[in-house]
């Protein structure tokens, strides 16, 4: 049988809820068995060995051939708090999350436009529609941002003031 290692220095708090579960189960029962809650009580009284000594408990027990009874319990628990107590967290696990797309297009430090590595910013539309439609009067980034279907764009310095001196976008 387990028992509870109190580490709250307020487990006197658990008596009032223990009191209010214990007499709802014993008014149930005995409405369910048309009887008074003093002779229920007195039917399912038990006392259970526990490391504090015994223990007054409510215990249902239904024999079974050639298999161990069947016990339901309530109660028998040592509401008292455990000074030395400790809690044992298991170490947490990380587990490895791939790399959004953005970021490791950022780390490769390459433009995506003249393939060149350097330094580089993103450029970013807020909508693909934004972009005019294909065709032959269309820049090379407007056509590689529609090409990819992506907002953002990684290129280096020139290449992004190359891409807000021609600006491509219409009213949508």
């Amino acid at each position: 049988m387990a028992y509870l290692t109190l580490l709250a220095g307020d487990v006197w708090r658990l008596h009032a809820l223990r009191w209010n579960a214990e007499t709802s189960m014993l008014k149930t029962l005995a409405a369910k068995h048309k009887s008074t809650v003093t002779k229920t009580a007195a039917r399912y009284k038990a006392t259970v060995e526990t490391p504090h000594g015994p223990r007054t408990c409510f215990e249902a027990r239904v024999p079974r051939d050639g298999k161990q009874d069947l016990v339901a319990r309530f109660g028998g628990i040592p509401l008292r708090r455990n000074k030395n107590g400790y809690i044992t967290d298991p170490v947490a696990v990380s587990v490895p999350t791939p790399r959004k797309e953005l970021i490791h297009r950022l780390r490769m430090r390459r433009c995506e436009l003249c393939e060149q590595g350097a330094t580089v910013a993103v450029h970013q539309i807020a909508k693909l529609a934004q972009l005019e439609p294909p065709g032959p009067h269309q820049p090379a980034w407007a056509a590689l941002m529609a090409r990819k279907r992506r907002k953002t764009l990684v290129v280096c310095q020139p290449c992004h003031e190359a891409i807000h001196a021609t600006p491509v976008t219409h009213a949508a």
